[in-house]
């Protein structure tokens, strides 16, 4: 339904907003955002010579450099185990009330799985320090069944690939009205509880911000999200906004403004959407509620200025490389191009070169051989008129001599370019180090180019931990949380109203990559087994899960073994203590 208070722009205002933030983009950086972006793809997904023309049996050599850099810059930063904790400035945690929210959980955990009655009564007067504390704590494991419903995991990578390719990814967080939780707010169970938060990852091509020299995106005056999407869901959706059916068939088909989409098929009904969100003030300064309203490229209104119902703009935004003065990224991708063409081009040179001494070009006397000549082996050329040197008729023309020092050089640049990139031999696995210290060292050494990076990302995700909670305080209202934890599965009556003036703080924590764990653990695995420290049983029932098929079964067929162990084994006290100081 459409706000009484309108404060919001007219849709010409959002269009020009819209065709600034476009010619922005367009000058931005060497060849423009939006064309940079694009090459950026293609050299990453492998389509590195495109427009060359070299002859049907000329191949065109690629060794993607930038996807392997990328695919494990990426794998390091985005498999490192991420815990969120929620607190709150002013909230008080003595002992005895961490005993309290401790027994507190215990109790409700004991109802198992069924939720409680509703919320009516179960809180009351103001929230004190053990409530918060219980919220707080409940909150943090809230957070990881919300992470597993919206998928975010996927979302993180394709996050991660954004920035890596564009320099910035997105993550967007909205709320969804017709998400169904599964609860109810009456015994009887007559009035489910609809409405959750969605998230999806934005294409930094289809984000606009008000002013593009601000880094900080909670600082933007606005900011522009742009979609394609069908014309009848366009209209459906400004039909449910309350806008008359004769102003909702002006939303039509925009096929000459393709910006916030990708290729389409010649048929493709779809029309560009704009979202436009604002922040809205109290005398104060303080933010009141962020508020949206939007409207089709063609002028034509979707759906009137409404409250999304939060004090934070929902986009958590993680670049690559900060440019100076900038909201939107740089990309790896545009510097590692130069650097991947070199390499392509000289691999291409060296393909060509053996085979121009495997098959040389052939010249034939046509007065002397009539027949058709086709260089297989063992075929007979039958000649005519030779009065002299028969090998004249038909010799091959011999190629200029190779220089050797091509394969030289392209290991030279490939490994150039790696070391610059951050990405050598060892963070690869192009080596094995030899013991669990040189593993940790190697692991330490490879990811201490991307500290930078990986501090940026772990931003984000604070950010996003942020805005969750935002939402819940919010827009929850009177509803239970399904919380998981090592007790099992238990609901927390929750009243996002009591809790919207409290001073929220997000921590993430990162753990060690999974990737490293595991290596370093069945290196250490080797060694002990190796020394004789422990038996084949002992080194298997430790190897990681996935490390071995059916590894139960294949425990159960072991026998019982003979080997030594730490009592008898005279070296097991000091390389477990060796063991220890290294991890």
């Amino acid at each position: 339904m459409k706000d009484k208070k309108r404060n919001g722009p007219a849709p010409e205002q959002v269009i020009r907003e819209y065709e600034s933030g476009v010619r922005f983009k367009a000058g931005l950086g060497t060849r423009g955002l939006y064309e940079q972006n694009r090459i950026n793809e293609r050299f990453y997904t492998g389509d590195q010579w495109a427009g060359a023309r070299c002859g049907e049996d000329r191949p065109l050599v690629r060794y993607n450099l930038i996807k392997r850099i990328g695919e494990y810059k990426m794998a390091v930063i985005g498999s490192t185990p991420l815990a969120v904790q929620y607190t709150a400035d002013g909230v008080t945690l003595t002992p005895e009330i961490q005993k309290a929210v401790g027994d507190r959980r215990k109790e409700l955990s004991r109802r198992g799985a069924l939720p409680p009655s509703p919320l009516e009564g179960f809180w009351s007067g103001r929230p004190d320090d053990e409530e918060s504390q219980l919220v707080l704590s409940a909150l943090s494991d809230y957070y990881r069944t919300t992470e597993e419903r919206v998928g975010l995991g996927v979302l993180r990578q394709e996050m991660l690939r954004n920035a890596y390719c564009t320099g910035t990814g997105v993550l967007y967080t909205w709320w969804d009205d017709t998400v169904r939780t599964g609860l109810y707010a009456d015994i009887s169970r007559t009035a489910p509880v609809k409405g959750d938060i969605a998230c999806e990852a934005l294409d930094i091509d289809n984000v606009y911000f008000g002013d593009p020299n601000e880094e900080d995106v909670q600082k933007q005056p606005y900011i522009l999200v742009a979609q394609r999407r069908s014309v009848r869901a366009l209209r459906q959706e400004a039909l449910r906004a309350g806008m008359p059916p004769e102003l909702a068939e002006r939303i039509v088909s925009d096929r000459e403004n393709p910006r916030a989409g990708t290729q389409e098929p010649d048929a493709s009904d779809k029309a560009t959407v704009l979202t436009r969100l604002w922040k809205e003030y109290a005398s104060d300064g303080s933010v009141v509620t962020v508020r949206a309203e939007r409207v089709c490229a063609n002028g034509a209104m979707v759906r009137p200025e409404w409250d999304v119902g939060i004090r934070m703009y929902p986009l958590a935004v993680f670049v690559w490389e900060r440019r100076k003065g900038c909201a939107y990224g740089d990309s790896e991708v545009t510097h590692l191009i130069p650097n991947q063409i070199a390499v392509n081009r000289i691999l291409t040179a060296s393909v060509w070169a053996a085979m121009a001494t495997g098959m040389p070009i052939m010249m034939v006397d046509g007065d002397m051989v009539t027949g058709r000549i086709t260089n297989d082996p063992g075929q007979i050329i039958k000649i005519f008129g030779a009065e002299g040197d028969m090998g004249q008729a038909i010799r091959y023309i011999e190629p200029p001599a190779f220089s050797s020092a091509f394969d030289g050089l392209v290991s030279s640049l490939v490994e150039n370019t790696l070391t610059q990139a951050g990405a050598n031999a060892v963070a690869l696995g192009d080596i094995r180090p030899d013991n669990t210290s040189a593993i940790i060292a190697a692991r330490e050494a490879s990811t201490l180019p991307l500290q930078l990076v990986q501090n940026r990302y772990l931003r984000t995700c604070e950010e996003v931990a942020r805005i969750w909670a935002e939402f819940w305080v919010m827009k929850y209202g009177d509803r239970l949380l399904r919380v998981e934890d090592g007790d099992g599965v238990w609901y927390l009556p929750f009243r996002g109203g009591r809790y919207r003036d409290l001073p929220l703080r997000v921590r993430v924590q990162a753990g060690a990559s999974t990737l490293w764990s595991e290596s370093q653990s069945v290196q250490t695995l080797d060694n002990l087994y190796d020394r004789g420290i422990i038996d084949k049983k002992q080194y298997l029932s430790r190897l990681p899960k996935t490390s071995v098929p059916d590894l139960t079964g294949l425990l159960q067929e072991i026998p019982p073994a003979g080997r030594e162990t730490e009592e008898t084994h005279p070296d097991a006290l000091s390389l477990g203590d060796n063991i220890k100081e290294s991890r």
